[in-house]
């Protein structure tokens, strides 16, 4: 896996905040910038001893999680936790089906990241979210940047739903879409 232009912008981005806030809340001086620029020149020179072989980021080599990287995931197990981490992940729904008998219950984590989930409209689906300094929207355009929303589709009506998504977001971002 690369490292993007992206993930070494957002990692000193993140860096410098934690810093300002380490010195505007403990009154601690911290070198940032040195420390980039030691851990610069130990990346590189790990690089040149292992001849290449040395990666800082790694595929952590399962379906359900999303760490520094992107992914479009057309279909869910039930029962699953998906975790989106310092990544972007986009749940495309739309012609995945269901079965009437059955039920698909997921989880859906995102830190530091973007999730965007697609459904088919006329789904069965009910939305049980918690944000917490971050932004979840739901279908219906309501949004919460810290709390809980809680959205049942329209074709719910009463009935059981189909798909039920718990997602929880920490310093990211869901938006889910019918």
């Amino acid at each position: 896996m690369k490292m993007s232009a992206g993930i070494i912008g957002g990692i000193i981005l993140i860096l410098l905040g934690l810093s300002l806030v380490v010195k505007i809340v403990f009154n601690i001086d911290f070198p940032v910038f040195k420390l980039l620029l030691a851990l610069f020149f130990i990346y590189f020179g790990l690089r040149i001893m292992l001849g290449g072989s040395f990666k800082l980021f790694h595929d952590v080599g399962d379906d359900q999680s999303i760490i520094f990287g992107e992914r479009t995931i057309t279909k869910l197990e039930d029962g699953r936790e998906y975790n989106v981490i310092f990544g972007s992940a986009r749940f495309d729904l739309r012609e995945f089906s269901i079965p009437d008998s059955q039920k698909i219950s997921v989880k859906v984590n995102t830190v530091f990241g973007g999730t965007q989930i697609l459904l088919k409209s006329g789904l069965k689906f009910r939305l049980n979210a918690t944000t917490a300094f971050g932004g979840t929207k739901a279908p219906d355009g309501n949004s919460s940047a810290f709390g809980d929303i809680k959205y049942d589709s329209d074709s719910l009506k009463g009935e059981k739903p189909v798909l039920e998504i718990e997602s929880n977001t920490v310093f990211g971002g869901l938006e889910v879409k019918k």
